[in-house]
């Protein structure tokens, strides 16, 4: 019986970041995956693949509707759909195996199986047995669907299933307006796919900014998706080729029914724990499977401790991997933090939108000023000169101490323009701290500046 100061259940963003810091404090530590690869969901069947295919189809975009007006005449590529998911397929690869080599590297053992937790400071993977002074479960989640929807990852499919179509459909109906409903939607329309989404609620994307959310429905449907808003899917019938997906209207109840050669089921992910013997083990959980966990990730068990989608929170990878940092440094006796008002969230889609801390909606329930900055990005020469001006940054800032408590971000390269808002929330700057700081000219990153200028006295460029 192999002995370990901690065991990582899981591989994934959460599990394999937390696992190298706990070996770079000094612990003995050992990580249990089952799969044949490392990285969990995201680097296998989730953010890094789904990020492949956006890139490969935003090239064709670009090759189809702005080549010719920069002067690059030819015919459009045509697309060869096997080697478009042989380099995504490359890219998981390249990825995976990183994680391995820094296994290596930080001297983590890799237990190859599926593990489970027969009592406090033991874990088993297959037959063998391993001690550990302290268990941190970064099990991660999986889709969750719909009651009577059978996801037979040909017709109906899950988030993994649309990553490895067999060919291009000519109809999707995406089920759900969330993130993964509206990239993946978005690479098979880029690719000719005439794709459907149907949503239960009346806007797209819940929890997001509202003004932002109604830009990116408008951008989305000029990109040449369609949306049905307000609906409750009642079933989804499939033959071997075909779909057909029967909803109702909330608003009167009328029924209607789509044709799909795909079905995308997109309604978002549930915590993954089968198996692992949570509730024999004594483990408190939460009303939707979630493990409860303290301020410092610890269980009702003693020495188990858990991160990432299994507990509560929004089910990001960075997230994950910020738990992960902290409950390696609670083990290793030190204080662990994560600070939950500044995790930005992403959508990789084209444009791509970028969140972070609290939105108009969420100031105004909390009764709380606030003032706005808000820059169009067809005010930004770089923007302008690359097809990119649709979209805007938008700044919130409290009225009274101007200190930012939020930002939301629709335009080119807004999942990395987020995060100097994000640093600077870090610090507790003020908007005008960020408008006094000097950015690079012509850059995107003006428009954030011209947003936190604009909770001044006003923006230069509008």
């Amino acid at each position: 019986m192999s002995s370990y100061d901690v065991i990582v259940i899981g591989s994934g963003p959460g599990g394999y970041v937390c696992a190298i810091r706990c070996a770079q404090l000094g612990l003995k530590t050992a990580c249990v995956e089952g799969r044949e690869t490392l990285g969990g969901t995201c680097l296998n069947i989730g953010c890094i693949p789904s990020k492949a295919l956006l890139h490969a189809s935003h090239q064709l975009h670009e090759a189809e509707h702005n080549f010719a007006k920069m002067g690059l005449k030819g015919k459009s590529p045509s697309v060869d759909w096997i080697q478009m998911l042989a380099y995504k397929d490359d890219v998981i690869g390249q990825n995976t195996k990183g994680i391995e080599f820094l296994f290596k590297k930080n001297k983590i053992d890799w237990l190859k199986g599926w593990g489970s937790i027969p009592e406090a400071g033991k874990v088993k993977v297959g037959d063998e047995v391993h001690e550990a002074k302290h268990i941190i479960v970064a099990s991660g989640s999986e889709p969750s669907s719909l009651p009577g929807i059978e996801i037979d990852q040909k017709v109906v499919v899950d988030s993994e299933g649309a990553l490895s179509l067999p060919k291009i459909p000519k109809k999707m109906v995406v089920i759900g307006a969330g993130v993964i409903g509206l990239e993946l939607g978005s690479v098979y329309a880029r690719l000719g796919t005439q794709v459907q989404v149907v949503e239960f609620l009346d806007h797209i994307t819940p929890g997001m900014d509202a003004e932002v959310s109604r830009q990116f429905q408008k951008l989305l449907t000029k990109q040449g998706l369609s949306f049905t808003l307000g609906a409750a899917v009642q079933k989804v019938e499939a033959s071997k080729t075909k779909a057909k997906v029967t909803y109702k209207l909330r608003k009167d109840d009328s029924e209607a029914v789509l044709d799909a050669d795909v079905v995308l089921v997109a309604t978002g992910r549930k915590p993954f724990t089968d198996g692992l013997g949570l509730e024999a083990l004594g483990v408190k959980m939460s009303e939707r499977g979630q493990i409860e966990v303290d301020g410092q990730y610890r269980t009702s068990v003693d020495g188990v401790l858990a991160i990432g989608d299994a507990i509560k929170g929004p089910m990001l990878a960075h997230k994950a991997e910020d738990e992960g940092m902290a409950a390696a440094e609670v083990v290793a006796g030190k204080h662990g933090h994560v600070n939950y008002g500044v995790i930005p969230g992403v959508i990789y889609t084209h444009p791509e939108v970028s969140t972070v801390g609290e939105t108009e909606e969420s100031l105004k329930e909390a009764g709380r000023a606030y003032k706005v900055g808000k820059f169009s990005f067809m005010g930004n020469g770089r923007a302008k000169a690359n097809f990119a001006g649709d979209g805007f940054v938008k700044i919130l800032a409290d009225k009274d101490t101007d200190r930012i408590l939020g930002a939301h971000i629709i335009g080119p390269m807004a999942g990395d323009l987020i995060h100097e808002v994000c640093v600077a929330m870090e610090f507790g700057a003020s908007a005008e701290d960020l408008a006094l700081t000097c950015h690079a000219h012509p850059t995107y990153s003006e428009a954030v500046r011209e947003a936190a200028l604009a909770c001044g006295d006003g923006p230069i460029h509008s």
